[in-house]
């Protein structure tokens, strides 16, 4: 065995380069940081697309149903909508769109002037001109006898007609091609067109499939949309490669994607198709029917602006629904409140002119213009071995010598995921990371106090030469302890100066984030930084456990006395307390988490106020407290504890850089401003404190007889 003397020297040896590796991984994640900026800087285009489909529904309620639709179509372009979505073909689409007219057996007989026939419930169709028939006929023939419905001919009027052997309760659902007359009419109007498509229709034809995107590319189409839960092509991959057929049929006719915000469940086969045309995708945030009619346009408004400059979005969806109006005998539509809130009303911005005075100018969304070159993946391999060795510098503080251990396991742990999963390699090391520098941050700092402090203790209120962690009636943290030689200025500069070291150490868990998920399908929300709730409740425990059992003379003499600890109805209650809050916290974590009425309006004063929202939990709550208790623990022992909700705004700034979907420089901007204002609100607490001290001495100490100021 080596001599302890010697095992020291070799461990701290040790510790100095992990020291050095974490820094470089720092340094190397910088320019990763700068190019991901770059690449969110050049895409500032966003696009309007509006539902066709909803507008026909909405017209469909109105009395002249086609003189409304051009009125609405014309008014959507002038507000700023560009594109139109248009979805596959179903016969009530083209009943909405004036191409046919659906009968059943018995209408049928009843045109004819004969009985209902009794056993016979067949869908007849009826087309209005010669035009429909000759585009909608063969589509409407193609997609029932695929199913194995008999289809003949059939005229009534003068028109001609097809009668289809299905009900037409069935015959409604099925799918079809999109209507080419309405794309045709949609395009010469000046809309570029999005088309919806699903994976309904089986088997996959490649070849209809081919004539409908090359049909879609000579209309302009640049950008295709899913309808449901699966890309077109999942469902025949494995029988048919029909996936790997869609992608590149969409790469040969310069086709690309658009990704929907906040589906409850990915569709399936998108990421796949994202990968094969070379993320040729762009994030869409739609907004519902309900919304469209509910919320005030200037509420639309800024809703559109927060997701362009907070969340990467590019497209916007606007839908419409006929509703029964809860004011008036009527139908009601969203139409009049949508077009306010693109263009303005009584002298409000409207949307386009909100997100052009933050330079998003409004046209045709392009995907992120991203670039992974040799030197990027060098840069990578740094951040990732500077991952480990910060990790493992965590890990030394609680079991000292490990980290050198630790280091060398992570290493060889991280080579065989490498190999076996890549991103599930740098989700891991960026979690582990994301949790080790504001752990680390929170007890470099308290390390700080224990170097000022400590030396110069004296025991003040009877309790001698006692146990500097223990009082005589046996409590942690017992009796009043005060440490000398530190007046209220000298605090309040160190305090600010060890919140500003803290929080740039806590950064570099952010830069480590960064540097780490540079892949573009972060960007995308393809895929996610995971581990979210143990981001926001492991640092608090591992700080927790250091301020209570590692700040004593040993571990387990710690232990030992919390061990013993009285339990009294008071501690009952702060502990059920804290465990109601806990509780709340942990339901906030994440995307899930609900606000209340009263915040969201708060939320929306910051953002108008400052532009970028800060995160209320860390200005109003664990900045503050951060910087009162870094102000008392160079006075009183028992401020410690405030350490603990002081890791809660540290590990807040690093989980507002794993929103990979918000641009990396609005992340550091709301995380600066919440720090800068944590300390405004933390300074104001430290004087109101100042104040209720003086009071104290000045009159509740000398009537007690108390004891003299230190």
């Amino acid at each position: 065995m080596l001599p302890q003397a010697t095992f020291g020297k070799w461990n701290r040896a040790a510790r100095r380069l992990l020291l050095v590796l974490t820094t470089l991984g720092v340094l190397a994640a910088l320019p990763l940081g700068f190019v991901r900026h770059q690449m969110e800087q050049k895409s500032k285009t966003v696009e309007f697309v509006f539902d066709y489909r909803d507008l026909l529904l909405v017209a469909s309620y109105k009395a002249h149903p086609r003189e409304y639709l051009a009125e609405q179509l014309a008014r959507l372009k002038e507000a700023g909508v560009t594109s139109l979505a248009v979805f596959e073909g179903a016969l009530d689409d083209f009943v909405r769109a004036g191409r046919i007219t659906v009968y059943n057996s018995a209408q049928e007989a009843m045109l004819r002037g004969e009985p209902a026939p009794a056993n016979e419930n067949f869908t007849y169709v009826l087309f209005e001109d010669e035009a429909a028939a000759g585009a909608l006929g063969p589509i409407i023939r193609r997609a029932f006898e695929r199913s194995g419905n008999a289809v003949g001919e059939w005229s009534f009027g003068g028109k001609s007609g097809l009668r289809i052997e299905a009900a037409p309760e069935d015959a409604v659902m099925r799918p079809m091609e999109p209507d080419p007359l309405t794309m045709e009419e949609l395009a010469a109007a000046g809309f570029r067109l999005v088309p919806r498509l699903t994976d309904r229709v089986r088997p996959y034809d490649p070849d209809l499939m081919e004539a409908l995107i090359r049909s879609f590319a000579e209309l302009g189409v640049t950008r295709l949309l899913f309808d449901g839960t699966e890309a077109t092509g999942f469902g025949d991959q494995q029988k048919l490669k029909s996936l790997d057929h869609f992608a590149s049929l969409l790469n040969e006719y310069g086709i690309g994607l658009a990704a929907i915000e906040n589906m409850r469940t990915p569709q399936a086969g998108f990421a796949t198709l994202a990968y094969q045309i070379d993320y040729n995708v762009v994030r869409l945030y739609s907004l519902s029917e309900n919304d469209a009619l509910a919320m005030s346009p200037d509420a639309i408004a800024d809703r559109f602006l927060l997701a362009a400059k907070d969340r990467n979005i590019r497209m916007f969806y606007l839908n419409a629904a006929p509703m029964r109006s809860p004011s008036r005998p009527e139908v009601a539509d969203p139409m009049d409140n949508l077009v306010a809130a693109l263009e303005g009303r009584d002298g409000e911005e409207g949307a386009i002119a909100k997100l052009e005075r933050f330079g998003f100018a409004a046209g045709f969304a392009e995907p992120f213009d991203y670039r992974h070159e040799g030197w990027q993946k060098a840069l990578r391999a740094v951040v990732a071995l500077g991952a480990i060795a910060l990790i493992a510098l965590m890990l030394d503080v609680f079991v000292r010598g490990f980290g050198p251990i630790a280091f060398a396991i992570g290493a060889v742990g991280s080579a065989g995921l490498f190999v076996l999963s890549p991103s599930l390699l740098e989700q891991a090391l960026a979690l582990g990371a994301a949790v080790a520098a504001p752990t680390l941050a929170v007890i470099w700092a308290l390390g700080r106090i224990r170097a000022h402090t400590e030396g110069g203790r004296r025991a003040v209120g009877g309790f001698g030469d006692a146990d500097p962690a223990i009082g005589d009636d046996g409590r942690l943290f017992g009796g009043r302890w005060l440490f000398d030689g530190h007046p209220a200025g000298k605090r309040l500069v160190s305090a600010i100066g060890l919140l500003a070291v803290t929080s740039l150490l806590s950064l570099c868990g952010a830069a480590y984030v960064s540097g780490l998920l540079t892949n573009v399908t972060y960007s995308l929300v393809l895929q996610q930084f995971r581990g979210v709730s143990v981001l926001h409740a492991l640092p608090i425990v591992l700080v927790a456990l250091h301020v209570f059992l590692y700040t004593g003379r040993s571990v387990s003499g710690q232990l030992r006395k919390l061990l013993r600890l009285r339990v009294t109805v008071l501690g009952v209650l702060v502990a059920a307390v804290l465990a109601g809050v806990g509780y709340y916290y942990m339901t906030r974590t994440g995307n899930a988490g609900q606000v209340t009425s009263v915040e969201l309006a708060f939320r929306n004063f910051l953002e108008s106020t400052f532009g970028v929202r800060p995160r209320t939990k860390e200005f109003l709550l664990a900045h503050p407290l951060f910087v009162l208790g870094l102000f008392l623990s160079l006075r009183y022992r028992a401020a410690w504890a405030l350490m603990i909700v002081g890791v809660l705004g540290q590990l807040s700034m690093v989980d507002t850089f794993a929103h990979i979907h918000s641009p990396i420089a609005l992340s550091l901007i709301r995380s600066l401003l919440g720090l800068g204002l944590g300390l405004v609100i933390g300074l104001a607490l430290i004087a109101i404190w100042q104040l209720g001290e003086g009071a104290w001495r000045r009159w509740a100490v000398p009537a007690a007889g108390g004891e003299r100021s230190a």
